[in-house]
Formats: structure tokens, sequence, C-alpha cells
């Protein structure tokens, strides 16, 4: 039978859909994009990633590598020949690679750790093991100590509260950590300001072992000689080269003698698989560990100490090492002092497919694709700017070596930074500047799921209404609007958001990867093809939705910034700690009530010896008036931006370029020159890492920080400095309404 089709005629026209909207463009420009952006599809391929990935991991390329210059040299001649100009900047940084690494149990000649990765015929490259780097710390310190062992389970502050509760005593002892819980370098910190003497970490596996899934190579999860490097560097003082904080690790900058860099770590610290950890786990006595403690290993976990000495002994080659960014540009052809910047990082700890070469690899081919556009016509208003950083994995350093040395070129032409890095199989996950929220939900509207066929704003809808639970459900239902998350530290963009004030973007895919080998000897392409994204289907997929990123805010007549949802994420924050600190105040009024009552009874019994418990200082009432004020100016001038926000595409290009540089450089008003207490390189007032939590961010960090601490009378200051803070934020926002008006 013949399909008969009928067509709807009104008044001899065809009904059509309306034409799509695009934030920041007029309606004939938008349906121009959104034709480059489909010609920009076509041009990417996954055979083309896969191609860049075999070369970038055929060898291990940590800093100082020959293979991290070959794959800059490598990259730098890719961008030529897409068209880019090129440049690769060098720096000189502090790079530790071990010289000893001892570990042993005193008397125990049966206890003969590995401390190293075995070879797998299934895995080519885990046999290059003189390009290896072994499994260590990065920053750790020097140290031969001895000592009786204690288990701190995530070794973070609340876990040295359990112990002391328990009579547990951790001054001139070695701890040993599980990984997971926070940031590696927060478990040496903290266990040195409690007199710790070192330090051990493994990986239990429960976090990513056999406790989840197959270990490798049958499956994708770590196996027991597994090891997770990483750096122990105090970054949440500041991140980069630690020699030289604020400025760019140059050939002739001046330079800190290493005794005085404060981020270096103060204990020695060693990290080691569960199979190595199991006998040193074995010989701890003490209490039985709180349930959440436990781990997957078939033993009963102690806290310790243990009935043994274990002998810790490293050493380290602190050697100036080079490093290798890759920078290149696609001059803008009517804005070119505008930039629009995206980076990903190129050096692992080992020969790192999954990380970053899984995220580099979606950027390069992001880069060419649009390079083949540019061939055929595409003119980009601003410039572009890819970069490829060199040694994040230390410390951040290839990406904040370069924005300390650009600071004032970047304050004045960065528009925003999109930053990507490890990428797998699975669901968008993004956070950053809170401007660029509904940016952020329009591009993931118009993006699809290679698997389900859904828009990316679908799906990740989809899992967020699975795992909330029953109260919080209820509520999400039919609210598809993508928060996005805080950035705080973990990857490339704190050079840009939180030193300089740059607008941010961190994007990346997973969640359904089948197991992680992060910074192991097996982070391999043969893993990556197996069990993180066969096919590459999520790496074309980053590069779409990261290349419309980029395309929009290259092209866009106004850039697309909606201050209100800036504004209901700050106010979200205030509320948030307000709450907090009122249940500190009923905590404290409970634990000072239970103090008196246990006293009384003690007193009872006056034949009994007792030790007073140690009263908190009450919590005091704090003035929040200044910040609820500097809201409520936000707040307005922000609703009466976005109301006439619609028509701004359409201004005269004079006043298009005055609202635009406004727009991109309101950022920079959320700094503080003298920055955060006790850090002053973290100058953002919103956004930081934090001080306890490495790569957890902590939002409003001065007033949160200083609450969760119980300093009073700092938390006071910083209400003060955070409402003018914002007050100076409105004043660009003002600036930006008068431009429309």
């Amino acid at each position: 039978m013949k399909k008969v089709f009928v067509f709807v005629l009104t008044g001899c026209m065809l009904l059509s859909a309306p034409a799509q909207k695009i934030m920041g463009f007029t309606a004939p420009d938008a349906a121009k994009q959104l034709d480059w952006e489909k010609q920009f599809d076509g041009e990417l391929k996954a055979s083309a990633q896969d191609e860049y990935m075999r070369f970038l991991t055929s060898h291990p390329h940590h800093v100082g590598s020959p293979q991290g210059k070959a794959n800059a040299e490598y990259m730098a001649a890719l961008f030529r020949q897409w068209g880019y100009q090129v440049r690769i900047a060098e720096y000189q940084v502090l790079f530790p690679t071990p010289k000893l690494r001892q570990l042993e149990i005193a008397g125990n000649k049966n206890y003969k750790p590995k401390l190293k990765e075995a070879v797998l015929a299934a895995d080519k490259t885990s046999g290059q093991l003189a390009e290896q780097l072994p499994p260590y710390n990065a920053y750790s310190a020097d140290g031969d100590v001895t000592a009786e062992l204690v288990f701190v389970n995530r070794g973070v502050p609340a876990d040295y509260e359990e112990l002391a509760r328990r009579g547990v005593e951790v001054k001139g002892k070695i701890v040993i950590a599980k990984y997971g819980g926070s940031w590696r370098g927060i478990k040496p910190k903290v266990a040195a300001e409690h007199g710790a003497i070192g330090c051990i970490i493994y990986s239990d596996p429960a976090d990513d072992g056999y406790a989840i899934g197959d270990t490798y190579p049958e499956g994708g999860y770590r196996p027991g000689d597994g090891v997770q490097r990483g750096s122990v560097m105090d970054m949440p003082v500041y991140p980069g080269d630690p020699l030289t904080p604020d400025r760019g690790a140059t050939q002739e900058a001046q330079r800190l003698d290493r005794s005085e860099a404060p981020t270096i770590m103060k204990i020695p610290v060693l990290p080691i698989s569960w199979e190595d950890a199991l006998p040193l786990l074995q010989s701890l006595k003490g209490e039985v560990v709180p349930a959440g403690w436990r781990g997957a290993l078939p033993i009963t976990y102690h806290t310790g100490p243990s009935n043994v000495k274990v002998h810790l002994k490293l050493a380290f080659n602190w050697d100036i090492k080079p490093l290798y960014d890759v920078i290149a540009q696609l001059p803008g052809t009517e804005y070119p002092d505008e930039w629009v910047i995206a980076g990903n990082h190129h050096d692992g700890w080992v020969n790192g497919a999954a990380d970053p070469i899984s995220g580099m690899v979606a950027e390069l081919e992001t880069a060419r694709a649009i390079g083949e556009l540019v061939k055929k016509g595409y003119k980009p208003k601003r410039t572009l700017v890819f970069c490829a950083w060199d040694g994040e994995e230390p410390a951040l350093l290839g990406s904040t070596e370069w924005t300390e040395d650009h600071q004032s070129e970047l304050r004045q032409k960065a528009v925003a930074y999109i930053n990507t890095d490890g990428n797998g199989r699975g669901f968008i996950n993004a956070g950053g500047s809170h401007i660029f929220e509904p940016f952020f939900n329009e591009i993931i509207e118009q993006v699809t799921d290679p698997e389900t066929g859904v828009s990316l704003k679908e799906r990740k809808y989809a899992q967020t209404v699975v795992n909330a639970d029953k109260t919080n459900r209820t509520k999400l239902m039919g609210n598809k609007y993508l928060k996005l998350g805080a950035l705080g530290a973990g990857s490339d963009w704190g050079g840009f958001l939180q030193h300089l004030g740059i607008s941010s973007l961190n994007l990346g895919f997973g969640g359904e990867s089948e197991g992680d080998q992060y910074h192991s000897v097996y982070d391999s392409y043969d893993h990556f093809i197996r069990f993180i994204d066969p096919g590459f289907k999520y790496g074309v997929t980053l590069s779409k939705t990261s290349g419309r990123t980029l395309l929009r805010l290259a092209n866009a007549a106004v850039l697309p910034v909606d201050f209100s949802s800036f504004y209901k994420t700050v106010n979200d924050y205030a509320t948030e700690i307000k709450t907090q600190l009122e249940k500190t105040r009923t905590e404290t009024e409970e634990e000072t009530r239970m103090a008196k009552d246990q006293l009384f009874e003690l007193a009872r019994d006056p034949g009994k010896t007792y030790l007073a418990p140690a009263a908190k200082e009450p919590v005091p009432f704090l003035n929040w008036g200044s910040l609820e004020n500097a809201l409520v100016s936000l707040k307005n001038a922000s609703e009466e931006f976005q109301q006439l926000y619609g028509n701004a595409p359409g201004l005269p290009a004079d006043k298009q370029a005055l609202l635009n540089a406004v727009l991109y450089k309101a950022e920079r008003s959320l700094l503080q020159p003298d920055g955060l207490p006790r850090r002053p390189w973290y100058r953002h007032q919103v956004y930081a890492p934090g001080f306890y939590t490495g790569y957890g961010v902590k939002t409003l960090p001065g007033i949160r920080e200083a609450v969760e601490q119980r300093y009073w009378k700092e938390a006071q200051e910083n209400i003060e400095r955070i409402a003018a803070t914002l007050q100076a934020y409105t004043i660009q926002v003002k600036t930006a309404v008068g431009l429309l008006k």
C-alpha cells in the first residue's frame, strides 16, 4: 500500500517549526550557527581519536620524559597542519622522582612488599619498565622513620576525632589510610598536624577492586598489585611550581629555596597496593573499627596500634625538569583580542590513556574539525585558543605557570576557559561559573547521547531521578534543568578561575565505564578500548559538546551569560552556611548539656577521679545584614539585566563590544587581591578548593571554612568582605544594564 502524505496549509503557507533560538544570537545568525554546528558534527571521526591516542599513550609521558616532549611536538605539528598559529611554552619546574623506596615490618623477614605492578601479556605497554615511574607520591618529604602503625580510615579530620574518642594516639606513629574520601594530599597533611611521622596510603578493593567487579585483565577493576600514584603537594595553599608562587617558572624566574616552600609535604608518604597493605593491616590490634571504616579485605579491621614496628624510608631526586605547554591560536576576525580558551593536559603518571589522553584526543579532534570549517568559510569572531598542558598530574604545573606568566594579558583578553580531562562512557558531568548555566543547558538539549538516542539533558535527568532518594525524587520529577557544580580543584581551571577570575567550565562524561585504573600502570590504551570508551563514542560526544560551547562563545553577538543563575546559586550558598551555623549551635549546646550531666554523675562518686571534658566555645550570633542587602541588590540588578538581554544581539556593534567587555570581565570583580585567609593565591571569594578537602569545593569559602573551624571573628569579617565583593559585582551588572537600556 502506498503511503498518503497530508500537508496542512494555512494561507497557502506550509506550517513549519519555529526557528531554534540560541542565547546571544539574532534569529538569522542562529540559523547560520546551527548549520555550521551540523557541519562540525559531520567532520568528527572516532577513528582520528583512536589514532591520536595510539601515539600519545605509546610510552610513559610524565613530566621531563622523552615521550612527554615528543607528545608536545606531535600535537604542535597537528595544530599547524590544521591551520593554527602554534608555540610551545617551556617552563622549568621542581619535579621530584623516587631515588629510594623502602617499606618493611621490623623483624619480619617474610614481609616482602612488591612496591610495583606486574607486567601483563594482555597489556602491551605494562612492560615498559625502564620508562615507568614506580608507584610513589610526588612532593612527599624524604624520611627514614620507624614506629607502630595506626589505621586512620580515610585520614580526614573527622577520622582523627573518632580515634581520639576511642583513646587511640597517632603522635609519633606511622598512619595507614585508605584512598578515597578526600584528595590524597589531605591524608599526610592532617596526619602531620596530629603528630604522625609517616603516612602509607593503599587502595582497598571495596573502592575500586574485586568487591565491585572482575579485576584487570579479566575485567576493568584494579588488581591486587595495582597502585594509585599521585601528588601530595599541599595545593589548597597554592598549585603550580612550589618554588615560584604567583610567577611563571621561566628559566630566569626567582625561586624559593626548597626549605621555604610551604606546599611540600612535611612527612614521608608512600602509596601501596592492597596486597602489600594486607600484612600491615593484619598486624593492627586495638578496637574493631566502626562499620563505615571497614573495607573488603578478608580481615577484621582494627584501629591499632600494631603489635610490630614498621620501617618506612624514602629519598627523592629533587630535580628541576622542563615541561611543555602547547598553545594553538585561531585568530578572531572581529575581536582578535577576546580569547575563548580550551584546555586539557597531556602528561600522565604512566601511559595515561583515560587520564588524561581520552580528553586530550577529544580536544584535538574538536580543533581539527573547526580547522576544516575554516576551510569552508567559517570565521570565528573571537580568537580560539587550544591548550595542551604539561605537568597537571604533579601540581597543575603547566596551566598554573602559563596563567601566572601571562596574567596581565589574560585579565584583559580571556573571555572564558573551557576545561576537559579524563573522559569515559556515561553521563554528562559539568561544573563551572554559574553565569553559564542556562547557556550550557541549551547546549545539552541539542546534543544526542550516542547509546540511548535521547538528548544529553534527558539522559542526565533520568540518572539524577533514579539516584535520588524518595524525598528528593518527588521534587525532581519534571525538573530537567541541570545545575552546574561548583569548581574546587583537581584539574587545570584553577589558574584561570580562582586566581585570575576568568569564567570557566569543566566538561566530561563518565559513570558507566567498566572499571578504573586511575594513576596505575594499567591506565593504558589496551584497558581503555575494552573498558572505558569502546569505539570512542563518548570521545566524539565530548567533542560535540565542548565544540558547541567554543563555537557559540566565539561567535555570539552578545556573550551568553545569565546573572540571575549566579545570584540564585550564591543565595543558596549563604542559606546553606546559615543552616550549618544553626546546626553547629544546637550541637554545641547539646554537647555542653551532656558534659554537665557527665560531670554531675561523676561528682556523685567522690572516690572516683575523672577528667573534665573540654567545653566548646558557645556559637555566637553572626550579623548577616550586609550580605543579605548585597544579595538583594544583586537580585534586582540581575533580574533587570535578564529582562533586557533578549534585545542585546540587535544592539549596534559598538555597544555590543562595550557590553561584552563588561560581561566577560565581571567575574574579575569576585576576586580580592589578598586572597583567602592563610592562602592568598586563591583570590576568588565564591569558589575555592577546601583547605581540608583538596579537590572538593568550598563555596563562599571565607565564611564557610571559618564557621567549620569555629573562627567566629573571622567568619564575621568574611561576611562583610563577601558582601563588599558582591556589591562590586553588582556594579558590573548595573553597568551592563545601562548599556542595554
